[in-house]
């Protein structure tokens, strides 16, 4: 494991480091990031030391469902979250840990692919950054995110947050590989989006429907006419009921 003061962005990083040949397992940790992203591209921004930002190596068979790895995490944090603070935060498709309507965490995934070979997985680089602690948040930023010391009340050492992540992700990483039907099953059993109405912005088009399962490959929604759509990319809202 490496933590640094500061870096841009520790998937980068580690993306870089896999193509050269890092180990699977390979953990970068860091204070601060200059250029943290989220999903599609967005910034990942928080003040120095006041979250976990955190990226893993994974190197999986070449066939391994790869959102696996996401589903890995997503519950390691959730566990390692319930552990520190006393409360179990909600999972929500596709990467975002939450507690009520404000974000807790988010997690990326990232394929590395062969040198050789584009089309061959070679690895799977997951980021999470989980606020830990802000002393005063903006009042636009607290309306909409959560830090684990006010979840829990309590303060909350990154180091050990950290040590029991990766512990609680040691037994899901052998699921992956062995079962991924039952790890899709645990994280299935654990996701709040599922039988709820949600609106999917796809970025040239909007859904809306019930999401109904998770498969390998994305969310599957229900649409008002009855059919079924696969999502495998995109923004979900939670809609309240009417």
């Amino acid at each position: 494991m490496t933590w640094v003061a500061e870096t841009g962005s520790t998937n980068a990083d580690l993306v870089a480091q896999a193509r050269s040949g890092a180990a699977h397992g390979t953990v970068l940790v860091a204070d601060h990031q200059t250029a943290g992203r989220g999903r599609l591209g967005r910034s990942w921004q928080a003040p120095p030391g006041s979250a976990l930002l955190c990226s893993i190596l994974l190197r999986p068979e070449p066939t391994a469902v790869v959102h696996g790895a996401l589903w890995a995490v997503a519950l390691a944090a959730q566990s390692a979250v319930a552990a520190q603070a006393g409360a179990t935060p909600e999972l929500k498709w596709p990467n975002d840990l939450m507690a009520g309507e404000r974000k807790l965490a988010g997690v990326l995934a990232e394929r590395v692919t062969d040198r050789d070979d584009p089309l061959t997985l070679s690895g799977v680089v997951v980021g999470i950054g989980l606020n830990v602690g802000w002393a005063e948040p903006p009042e636009e930023v607290a309306a909409r995110a959560i830090t684990l010391e006010e979840l829990g009340g309590r303060p909350v050492d990154r180091h050990v947050l950290l040590d029991r992540l990766l512990a609680d992700l040691a037994p899901l990483l052998e699921l992956w590989a062995a079962d991924p039907d039952e790890l899709r099953a645990r994280y299935r059993s654990r996701l709040d989006t599922l039988g709820r109405t949600v609106r999917v912005d796809l970025g040239n088009r909007v859904l809306s429907g019930t999401a109904v399962d998770v498969t390998a490959d994305g969310l599957m929604v229900r649409l008002a006419d009855g059919t079924e759509q696969l999502v495998l990319a995109g923004d979900v809202i939670h809609l309240r009921p009417a």
